[in-house]
């Protein structure tokens, strides 16, 4: 059987349920043998900028 190829889509999908902190173990297991270490920092710090200016939009649409 041949080994899964890593996908920027699988890795999105497994920052985004760390963001909220709930995940199966056997989700987890799968995730890290098909996820690659440079799309994990890739879609990290792509996952902090949209949640910093999501901050930012809602701060400052109930500041106005």
């Amino acid at each position: 059987m041949a080994a899964p190829q890593p996908s920027f889509w699988r890795t999105l999908v497994a920052v985004a349920w760390s963001f909220f902190g709930v995940r199966k173990r056997s989700g987890w297991d799968e995730d890290m043998a098909r996820i690659t270490p440079m799309h994990l920092v890739v879609a990290g710090l792509l996952a902090v900028v949209v949640l910093v200016l999501a901050l930012i939009a809602l701060v400052n649409w109930v500041v106005a």
